[in-house]
């Protein structure tokens, strides 16, 4: 057989059923192969939304999303969605084709060198140099991709090596995914003495925490303890928003009212935490707070986080062993107070319809931290906020993969209108695929949190205004239903009718991009009730 065929046997064998991407004449010999395989190729409009949609779909399976795009442009064009899955933690592949090898050293059409541009935003990456590495080099892939913390991968087929003969005792590799390490016990031990004496501790569980499927650990945790609970943005539904323990999301680089309980706290438990998120300058800027790190991997260098402890093991593992560790029992009382103030905020927007299971994919703009803030969250992996390589377009791309994983669910997604552009194309794949998702564009005819910015710092704008399309006639015209809100009292109505259509349809919300500068002035009021 040719490389190219046991290239495609090796992803059946790492359980790959889709592959986003675009076709190419450098990856004839692959498309053609994946024809006959049983793994789905889902052509799309971009690559980047390829890219998008294998990182959501890595997100939220835990198993690597696999992108194709050809060499040149094809490649470059996946670069965005490939970085964004390497700092948002999701595992992706990311394969590309190259010209054949008797020119890749001299200048040539389209050449590139992209395993040196894909360097840097990848865990791991190489070129196929030979068919014989073919099913090594996949399983490297897909194993560095899958393992704490995970990424991205890229592999590079050159088209003359697509069509090598390989072996006839050729095949893949046995798979396996490892067990992740127990917990050190004196390191534990150690951890449950400094929270034991701590006077306020406080849980800021990251987005380890939902990749490590602990969310159920923390949440009896946090009730055996009584210790309160803060999530990153990527962390939402850790722990459900109505839980007596719950303090929110923190990542509005703000003083919001979830910075009252950091301000309280004396000890952090750093739960899955990952400070791509949000910088711990943020939440520990005097540098005074006892930093207890739970996490896969070791504790990044940073001034402003110096654990006093790091317990380096299985997330999951480390809360059931500290648990029983932990003697003190807090009252919960002040955490309790803190919570019900923070929930009156939530209460008044809590009108959605949405079910617990249901999949809120927000794009990058204003409109995330509302999302980040406001939007309740009861379980894991059901709100995705970019929020590490924070790119905009994600969204729209990032439902329909959503949608693929689970079409029993409602799928929503939000975003501003300048991200819903950056991808918009994407509908044409959503009307071929028949995936009803929701998108709901909030509409202020400008980069919006930029302009927020601006006005906060500098009081006016510059560079951030645009005009729009008629989003309802656009939407129509890519064969989905367009609705447009022209009042708030609209807005249930508008979504319940979406949810009901059999097709895409396209929400169009004209927003008053004021009401972030009276969130800033809101905020900047805010005087803690503890």
């Amino acid at each position: 057989m040719k490389a190219a065929e046991l290239l495609v046997r090796c992803l059946a064998n790492e359980g790959v059923d889709a592959i986003f991407g675009l076709p190419g004449e450098e990856t004839l010999a692959l498309t053609d192969v994946l024809v006959d395989s049983g793994i789905r190729f889902i052509p799309c409009r971009h690559e980047q939304g390829a890219a998008f949609m294998a990182d959501v779909w890595g997100r939220l399976s835990g198993r690597a999303g696999v992108c194709l795009a050809t060499l040149g442009p094809g490649a470059t064009n996946l670069m965005t969605g490939v970085a964004d899955a390497n700092l948002d933690r999701a595992p992706v592949v990311a394969i590309t084709g190259q010209a054949a090898r008797d020119r890749i050293h001299k200048e040539s059409h389209q050449y590139v060198n992209v395993v040196d541009m894909f360097r840097p935003i990848t865990k791991w990456n190489t070129r196929l140099e030979v068919a014989s590495v073919v099913a090594e080099a996949v399983r490297k892939a897909f194993k560095v991709a899958e393992t704490e913390k995970p990424g991205a991968c890229h592999l590079e087929l050159p088209e003359d090596v697509a069509e090598e003969t390989v072996d006839a005792g050729a095949a893949p590799l046995a798979t396996s995914r490892p067990r992740r390490p127990s917990p050190d016990r004196p390191a534990l031990r150690r951890a449950a003495e400094l929270i034991d004496r701590a006077r306020n501790p406080l849980i800021f569980a990251g987005n380890g925490v939902i990749r490590g499927k602990a969310s159920g650990a923390l949440r009896e945790f946090a009730g055996r303890t009584g210790i309160p609970v803060a999530n990153t943005f990527m962390a939402k539904g850790c722990i459900p928003w109505d839980h007596e323990l719950a303090l929110g999301t923190i990542g509005l680089q703000l003083r919001d009212a979830i910075s009252c309980g950091f301000d309280r706290a004396d000890l952090v438990i750093a739960a899955g935490y990952d400070p791509v998120e949000y910088a711990p300058n943020f939440w520990n800027p005097d540098r005074t707070k006892t930093i207890v790190h739970l996490d896969f991997t070791p504790a990044e260098v940073d001034q402003d986080y110096p654990p006093a402890v790091e317990v380096v093991a299985d997330v999951r593992e480390a809360l059931d062993l500290l648990r029983d560790l932990v003697s003190v029992r807090r009252d919960p009382t002040p955490a309790r107070a803190l919570h019900d103030w923070i929930l009156a905020e939530l209460l008044q927007g809590s009108t959605d319809n949405l079910g617990p299971d249901d999949i809120v994919i927000s794009d990058v703009g204003a409109h995330k931290l509302w999302v980040a803030r406001l939007f309740q969250a009861m379980n894991p992996n059901t709100v995705i906020i970019s929020n590490g390589f924070a790119s905009m377009g994600i969204a729209l791309p990032g439902a329909l993969a959503a949608k693929m994983l689970y079409p029993e669910r409602r799928v929503v997604a939000v975003a501003g209108d300048g991200a819903f552009l950056m991808n918009v194309q994407e509908l044409e794949t959503a009307v071929r695929l028949g995936l009803a998702v929701v998108i709901v564009i909030f509409r202020d005819d400008a980069y919006g949190v930029i302009r927020w910015k601006q006005l906060s710092r500098y009081g006016r704008e510059s560079g951030v205004a645009f005009g729009n399309p008629d989003f309802v006639r656009l939407a129509e015209s890519f064969g989905c239903r367009g609705l447009r809100v022209e009042g708030a009292d609209e807005l249930v109505p508008a979504l319940e009718a979406a949810f009901a259509s059999r097709m895409p349809c396209v929400v169009d919300v004209p927003v008053d991009y004021r009401e972030n500068l009276k969130l800033t002035e809101r905020l900047g009021q805010l005087v803690c009730p503890l």
